[in-house]
């Protein structure tokens, strides 16, 4: 709307401008003198026939020469009048009769300054032509502004929105004034930004729920699988039966490429997954026995009383944890171990010790670095994953994990929140 008043405004413009300089282009040069005036000039002359000199012209503007029957100039009121007949035709002034007692007496030639008209005339022309054309001017580079803010503007905006719809960014909203020409479309491009938002979120969490259910399954399938392997290692040692070792060397090759596949499913997964859920709860510290007892396999962790405590925690998450650490120890340490534990103003901690070799002092920054496995992993399986999901596991339960040697071994201290 306001595009097509301006519009019709400009329109208004010109065509005034153009009847305007029509009209001024069109009017004929007035070539007729002031008749009133002409009269009272003609008057005088006539009564100051014999002194025409002396004759009242006071407030008479136009210039006029007075000339006898003969043609003889009586009287002039300027230089470069018409002196004769022929020159006031020719320059179209108005000849009167001068009579004088009814009887003709001479002529009186009233000067009209019509070039001097004519440039008035070109003058007024030029200056409605150049109003006309500034005054259009001006309105045209409004209307261009107009254009600009009103059309062009919102449409590289709405242009701007479109290529960040298409690249997937859904973050920016569409900010636009409701009353230019697009504001009918803002509010519905705006909306629909909202639902593809809404949408690809809802995808996204359904697609991590899948993938948190999978990293869960498959890391915890490691567990029991770690147990069939430890029992049939120990059936092995134990066994005579050449019959019952060969099925449970098989037992053990089976659980083994087990592990490794859950181990590479657990892999892929996590490295699409950016965090695992934690669900922190108010527990009693008597749980951990029960954790404790979940991966004592051949009874070599000795463990002193817990302190009786409330503690928050995912009991889930904390038994893989443990099952993490104590499996490590098994794996490399080899040796008996040891566990206690005490209060601190803020949280319980568990000391896990074992009585192997340790890690060297160059690679404890790194023991809980993504995929990073230390110098003591020959002919063992693993990612390099335990320990940094142990890390993460803690500190989203508010807690705390850190390693350090002993002189008779290694000891991870894990620090839970009390509440």
């Amino acid at each position: 709307m306001k595009a097509k008043g301006m519009l019709l405004t400009m329109l208004v413009v010109f065509i005034a401008g153009i009847i305007l300089s029509v009209q001024v282009i069109g009017t004929e040069v007035n070539t007729d003198v002031d008749i009133v005036m002409a009269n009272r000039v003609l008057k005088t002359v006539e009564s100051h026939w014999e002194q025409i000199e002396q004759g009242d012209y006071s407030g008479i503007t136009q210039q006029f020469v007075v000339l006898d029957q003969s043609g003889n100039v009586r009287y002039q009121t300027a230089d470069g009048l018409s002196m004769t007949i022929n020159d006031a035709i020719r320059n179209r002034d108005s000849i009167l009769d001068v009579m004088v007692e009814g009887t003709p007496a001479g002529k009186l030639i009233i000067h009209d300054d019509y070039d001097q008209k004519m440039q008035r005339n070109k003058e007024q022309l030029v200056t409605v032509i150049l109003i006309t054309f500034t005054v259009l001017t001006v309105l045209c580079v409004l209307y261009i502004i107009f254009l600009n803010r009103a059309v062009i503007t919102p449409f590289k905006k709405l242009q701007s929105f479109a290529l960040n719809v298409a690249r997937g960014n859904l973050d920016i909203p569409l900010n636009m004034d409701k009353n230019n020409p697009f504001g009918a479309f803002t509010e519905s491009f705006d909306m629909m930004r909202e639902e593809l938002a809404a949408a690809r979120q809802s995808e996204y969490e359904a697609n991590r729920s899948k993938k948190e259910l999978v990293a869960s399954l498959s890391h915890d399938v490691k567990t029991p699988v770690a147990s069939i392997k430890a029992v049939s290692e120990l059936m092995l040692l134990r066994a005579n039966d050449e019959k019952a070792i060969k099925q449970l060397n098989m037992i053990y090759s089976k659980a083994e490429q087990i592990n490794l596949l859950v181990t590479d499913m657990f892999h892929a997964t996590l490295e699409e997954l950016k965090e695992l859920k934690v669900n922190v709860t108010e527990e009693y510290s008597g749980v951990l026995k029960g954790i404790i007892a979940n991966v004592n396999y051949d009874d070599q962790i000795t463990c002193d009383p817990i302190p009786d405590c409330i503690i928050l925690t995912d009991v889930t998450r904390l038994q893989q944890v443990f099952d993490n650490i104590l499996s490590n120890s098994y794996k490399y340490a080899g040796t008996a171990v040891k566990i206690s534990s005490f209060i601190t103003p803020t949280h319980l901690q568990i000391e896990i010790m074992d009585y192997g070799n340790g890690v060297s002092r160059d690679e404890l920054p790194l023991l809980f670095n993504k995929f990073y496995r230390g110098n003591n992993i020959a002919g063992q399986t693993g990612a390099g994953l335990g320990l940094f999901i142990s890390n993460y596991l803690m500190q989203s339960m508010q807690g705390d994990i850190e390693c350090h040697n002993r002189d008779d071994g290694f000891t991870v201290a894990l620090r839970i929140k009390l509440v």
